[in-house]
């Protein structure tokens, strides 16, 4: 089967010295191109940065203080808790 995924262009324009950065770095990569040095590391950084960004951290104390809340069918939410939902819903969450 043939590889029909086609080839997309990104152009940027970079100072002198973040280009000879960049092709210094690719070569003691052993990359062939700045090209294959750039498509690396958005391959590598790309992905953390989205799992950083769509993930929740949470300390052992809020982690509890979280899961208590939730149990706690008495509990009223609060103006702020009820705002952020509506946004979160507004936003197709």
């Amino acid at each position: 089967m043939a590889n029909t995924a086609r080839n997309e262009r990104i152009d940027m324009r970079v100072n002198a010295e973040t280009k000879l950065l960049a092709e210094r770095a690719a070569a003691a990569l052993g990359c062939a191109s700045v090209t294959e040095y750039l498509t690396r590391l958005i391959h590598d950084s790309a992905p953390k940065v989205l799992q950083q960004r769509a993930a929740i951290n949470l300390s052992n104390t809020r982690f509890d203080r979280f899961i208590s809340a939730c149990q706690d069918e008495n509990a009223t939410p609060s103006r702020r808790i009820l705002e952020a939902a509506k946004r979160l819903d507004r936003e197709g969450f």
